[in-house]
C-alpha cells in the first residue's frame, strides 16, 4: 500500500490564522492574508515585534484549537481508506506543542492512528511515496512525490506539483493507484 505523508500546520490546522488573529490583536493591527500574498507573517511584522511573534507559537494554547482546514477531514478519511496515511509535523520547532498536537490530532483526526504520527525536526528522514507540505524546503529533499500546499507564503514558488486546497488534494489522488 502506498504512503502518504501529511505536514499538519497550514495543510491541515490553519495555524495562520490563529497566528494573524494573535498578532492583529495584541498589536491592534488588520493584517490580513492578501498582505501575506508570497511572504510570511515573520516578513511583514516589524522587527521589534518578532520575538512577540515567537512567544505566540510558544504559548501552551496555541497549538490546542487551531481551526481545520477546509476539506481536510472528509479528504483524509477517504484517502486513509485506500492509503497508508501518516501526520508528519515539525513539532521540534516549538517543543510545548508536542502535546497540544496529540490531541488536536485525537480530537479532529482519531481515524488516523497515533502510530502514524511523526513529531519531527527535520522531513528529510521521511520515506513515503508523496509528502503534502506548505514548506517548499521540506519538499527539496524529499525522494517521493511532494505536493505544495498553497499558502500565503509560497503562492510565487515554481517548481512543485501544487495543490491549492483539499479538494486538489483529492483530485490528485483520485488517478492514483493505492498499491
Amino acid at each position: 500500500m502506498r504512503r502518504i505523508c501529511v505536514d499538519m500546520d497550514e495543510v491541515m490546522a490553519d495555524t495562520l490564522a490563529e497566528h494573524l488573529r494573535r498578532y492583529n490583536q495584541a498589536f491592534d493591527e488588520d493584517v490580513t492574508l492578501e498582505d501575506l500574498a508570497g511572504k510570511g507573517l515573520w516578513e511583514v511584522a516589524p522587527t521589534d515585534r518578532q520575538q512577540q511573534l515567537r512567544a505566540f507559537l510558544d504559548a501552551e494554547d496555541f497549538f490546542e484549537d487551531l481551526p481545520l482546514m477546509p476539506g481536510a477531514q472528509p479528504v483524509l478519511r477517504e484517502l486513509a481508506s485506500r492509503f497508508e496515511i501518516f501526520i508528519a509535523t515539525q513539532a521540534m520547532a516549538v517543543p510545548n506543542s508536542l502535546g497540544p498536537k496529540y490531541r488536536w490530532l485525537q480530537r479532529h483526526f482519531s481515524f488516523v492512528p497515533p502510530t502514524r504520527y511523526v513529531f519531527c525536526g527535520d522531513k528529510s528522514i521521511l520515506r513515503a511515496d508523496y509528502l503534502v507540505d506548505d514548506q517548499p524546503r521540506n519538499l527539496e529533499r524529499f525522494e517521493g512525490q511532494g505536493l505544495l500546499f498553497s499558502a500565503p507564503h509560497n503562492l510565487s514558488v515554481s517548481g512543485f506539483v501544487r495543490v491549492a486546497n483539499w479538494a486538489a488534494v483529492a483530485d490528485y489522488f483520485r488517478g492514483v493507484r493505492a498499491s
